[in-house]
């Protein structure tokens, strides 16, 4: 009966230990867009545009969502309507990649981590002003005293930088 008072409370406590636990999906690697991969917003081919990219993978989800810009890819992230159940986000990395307008291979970057530079002169894919990601702080100085703009954290870009209405202007529209 004694081992029955005392086991029975460790049970318990382990049961509900249990409950309490959230699954954490771990992030997958980040992949490189096939040829036939579609901008979530756009419905376009994401290759077909210059500039930087990015990639959202989900919750259950064997393929990520992929976007002709980084300002996309926040931009998924910020609306209400879109999905929650992010487990990676990776954005091309303007430290890494010598070639804006194709960016290579490999120069993935966790959007998280990542400093942004935000109001520079820089265009993306779709002709509107970009959010450039850096995994390299002092590089991103670098860009931004060369560029123009300013340096942010994810998270901490202000809304209206890539909600905000766009201005097509000065705009070079990809042929």
């Amino acid at each position: 009966m004694t081992a029955f008072r005392v086991l029975l409370p460790l049970a318990l406590a382990a049961l509900l230990a249990g409950c309490g636990e959230t699954e954490v999906a771990e992030a997958p690697p980040p992949l490189e867009p096939p040829r036939e991969a579609m901008g979530h917003f756009c419905g376009m081919i994401v290759l077909d545009h210059a500039g930087l990219k990015g990639q959202i993978h989900l919750r259950d989800s064997a393929a990520p969502l992929w976007f002709a810009s980084v300002r996309d890819t926040l931009a998924f992230t910020m609306l209400p309507e879109e999905r929650k159940d992010i487990v990676a986000i990776y954005v091309n990395d303007m430290a890494r990649l010598t070639n804006w307008e194709s960016p290579e291979p490999g120069t993935w970057t966790d959007a998280r981590d990542a400093v942004y530079v935000v109001g520079s002169d820089a265009r993306g894919g779709m002709g509107v002003q970009e959010v450039v990601p850096f995994s390299d702080q002092a590089a991103a100085e670098r860009f931004a005293a060369e560029r123009g703009g300013q340096l942010f954290a994810y998270g901490e870009i202000p809304d209206h930088h890539v909600l905000g209405p766009v201005d097509f202007q000065d705009a070079e529209l990809p042929e």
